[in-house]
């Protein structure tokens, strides 16, 4: 299985708009954050998970030809804005996209996406397959997608752990018996937003001490600002078992 990394931003991605800070002008191509989401590629399978506004400039970049599914995190704007880009992929493959959401991300699209929804059969409209999910396991073809559930403040969201890799982006908390879920895994993804504290989001220190109690043999740090700092920089600061994701960084699990 290989995870790319679609995008490694937070919500404003990095550069920010208007922005004159030393991140947001940096030279350095791993300064540059597209909104987050991944892409699992397996034997026969190729799902993103989520599809924020930059998503149509990250299937080129990543040179995605066929997409299976989308599963989603939850519904704000930076993980969802992109779907309406699935319709490239209608037109090649002839056929819907399945779409993996829970009940509050299905009304999110709707919401957002009327026209998908409303059963006109517009032509050139974007085609999906819903399937409503909640913290029960779940499959695509061979992949079994374990969710677990995070806080994001007060909204509960979901996080994904497929075989030895678990993927949690917009965390601050995580309960116990949640935790449980995640303990194994290998490959550790998790949001590491800024080194100020935020209502939110995991700050780095907060994320190094999630992927230490977790014990991952590997951690990704995701979700990032441009308030962390240089890629270059904060990669000095951190333990050996712990680093930065970038976009377009591949790994095989």
């Amino acid at each position: 299985m290989t995870i790319t990394f679609l995008g490694t931003g937070t919500s404003q991605g990095v550069p920010v708009i208007a922005c004159g800070c030393e991140i947001c002008t940096s030279t350095d191509a791993e300064d540059k954050r597209l909104r987050s989401s991944i892409l699992i590629e397996t034997g026969d399978k190729t799902i993103a998970i989520d599809s924020g506004p930059d998503f149509r400039y990250q299937m080129l970049r990543a040179g995605v030809k066929h997409l299976d599914a989308i599963v989603f995190t939850h519904e704000h704007k930076d993980h969802i804005a992109g779907m309406d880009d699935i319709r490239a992929f209608n037109y090649k493959q002839n056929s819907p996209v399945d779409v993996y959401a829970d009940t509050r991300v299905q009304k999110a699209l709707i919401r957002e996406f009327p026209y998908i929804f409303d059963g006109n059969g517009y032509p050139g409209v974007p085609q999906v397959v819903v399937h409503p999910i909640d913290t029960t396991p779940f499959s695509i073809g061979d992949v079994k997608f374990t969710p677990i559930e995070v806080m994001h403040y007060k909204l509960p969201i979901l996080g994904f752990r497929i075989k030895d890799f678990t993927y949690i982006t917009d965390a601050k908390t995580v309960s116990e018996q949640e935790k449980q879920k995640i303990r194994g895994t290998k490959t550790l993804v998790i949001n590491a937003l800024q080194k100020q504290t935020h209502i939110s989001h995991f700050t780095l220190a907060e994320a190094i001490a999630f992927a230490n109690d977790i014990g991952a043999e590997k951690t990704y740090l995701t979700h990032i600002s441009h308030r962390l700092g240089k890629h270059f920089d904060i990669s000095k600061e951190l333990p050996a078992n712990v680093e930065l994701a970038y976009d377009g960084l591949k790994i095989t699990i």
